[in-house]
């Protein structure tokens, strides 16, 4: 399913809370530790072995060290922001790792991402490690007052090498102190979490211009494709309607009255057999003209289309679709042939005595499913949330779906029953084009 999503926000959600803010800096501690040690190593040692040869996968290493560190961050970061952060890298051209270091080297995210690392390791951890531990250090020292003094053996503890606490009231109302000071001082780690959050995502998001741009040339560029792809269809429609099938009837009705002539018997057999075969010839170009886009579709929209097709199914069908009115030309065509595909899958393999066509249009979608009684088990289709090595018939249903910004999902569990649910954007009646 191929979908496009909105860009990210510029800034995080609301103040995240004080554990989270917590575990979002104690956990960059140790990961800035690691990211400077790697940094260190990758530099020191690809710079010293560069000399024969053996440093260069180092050096490339070290340039590339952004890219995990930043798949672990856009996770991380989900800690105190919920919004995702997406990953602006795009697909290598060809598969091969010649390729994918081609694509990463040739994007401005990979060197943006680096830059983040270097951040991070030189700069960021310790100001969070600082920031944590002033924290700690504080409530820690306040709070362990009197296990210093009970540990000591002399009645005397020194709290924070500032005073010296020498009785156990005054070596309890330090704890006290230190109790009521901890969530005060954990409240500006929420602060500091937030805007380290907004920092990562300034430096890890994609330019939002540029994204938008993208989204909306692959937008385009799909409905343009459905566009042609629909006027192509119509126009071997009219081809056939308006030319094979003329020359069709004009040449059944040439045999049967060449018939009607009463030639001798060897000849008139032969001009019956013509004249059947060039009527089941016609009756097999009205259904090709008819599958490659129905009249009643066209005329009287997908409810009807869809009853149609009840009606000239072997199974019986139930049909209870609400639709308000016509929809995007395209929408009406590919949901038509979904349930037409589903349909003709039932009847070959399912077993089923009874087909339900169920649908409804709210919130900006158009949601339909067939469900059969027969025994289950059918095979799923790659590309929608199933896996199996379905039939091309399902993954062209699901395919153009997915051009539509919709999914095809298969439920067919063994002993039945089975589901194929099809859910794509229903734009509003008057964008009809």
């Amino acid at each position: 399913m191929l979908t496009s999503s909105p860009s990210p926000p510029s800034s995080p959600g609301p103040t995240p809370t004080r554990l989270r803010a917590a575990l979002y800096l104690l956990t960059s501690v140790p990961l800035g530790a690691v990211t400077l040690l790697a940094l260190l190593l990758l530099a020191g040692a690809g710079s010293a072995l560069a000399v024969v040869v053996i440093g260069v996968p180092l050096l490339l290493t070290l340039v590339l060290s952004g890219i995990p560190l930043a798949a672990l961050e856009r996770r991380r970061l989900r800690l105190i922001d919920p919004v995702p952060l997406a990953d602006p890298h795009r697909e290598p051209p060809a598969p091969g790792l010649a390729s994918w270091l081609r694509t990463r080297l040739q994007e401005r995210c990979t060197w943006r991402e680096l830059a983040y690392a270097l951040l991070f390791a030189c700069v960021l951890w310790p100001l969070e490690a600082l920031a944590v531990g002033t924290v700690l250090l504080v409530c820690g020292g306040l709070i362990g007052t009197p296990v210093m003094m009970a540990a000591g053996g002399d009645g005397e503890a020194r709290v924070l090498k500032l005073w010296l606490a020498d009785s156990w009231p005054e070596a309890f109302a330090v704890l006290v102190a230190g109790v009521v000071l901890l969530p005060l001082l954990t409240w500006p780690l929420g602060i500091v979490a937030r805007g380290r959050a907004v920092l990562t995502r300034a430096l890890l998001s994609p330019p939002e211009g540029a994204l938008d741009s993208r989204i909306e040339e692959l937008d385009r560029s799909r409905m343009r494709l459905v566009d042609a792809f629909e006027a192509e269809r119509r126009r071997i429609e009219r081809d056939l309607h308006d030319g094979a099938q003329q020359r069709l009837v004009a040449l059944s009705m040439t045999l049967g009255l060449a018939r009607l002539e009463k030639p001798g018997e060897p000849l008139n057999g032969l001009l019956r057999r013509a004249h059947e075969e060039a009527s089941a010839a016609l009756v097999e170009i009205r259904e090709l003209i008819h599958g490659i886009h129905p009249q009643v579709l066209t005329d009287r929209g997908l409810v009807a289309a869809v009853e149609d097709l009840a009606d000239r199914s072997a199974v019986p069908v139930d049909v209870r679709l609400a639709v308000p009115g016509r929809l995007l030309e395209a929408v009406e065509t590919a949901v038509y042939f979904a349930v037409s595909e589903a349909l003709t899958n039932v009847a070959k393999h399912s077993g089923a005595t009874r087909v339900a066509v169920t649908g409804e249009a709210a919130h900006g979608r158009l949601t339909v499913a067939v469900e059969d009684n027969g025994r289950g088990g059918a095979v799923s289709v790659p590309g929608t949330h199933t896996d199996t090595a379905g039939g091309t018939g399902l993954q062209g249903v699901a395919d153009r779906l997915s051009v539509l910004g919709g999914a095809l999902l298969v439920s067919s569990p063994p002993g039945g029953p089975t589901v194929f649910r099809l859910e794509v954007p229903c734009p509003p009646a008057d964008s009809r084009t």
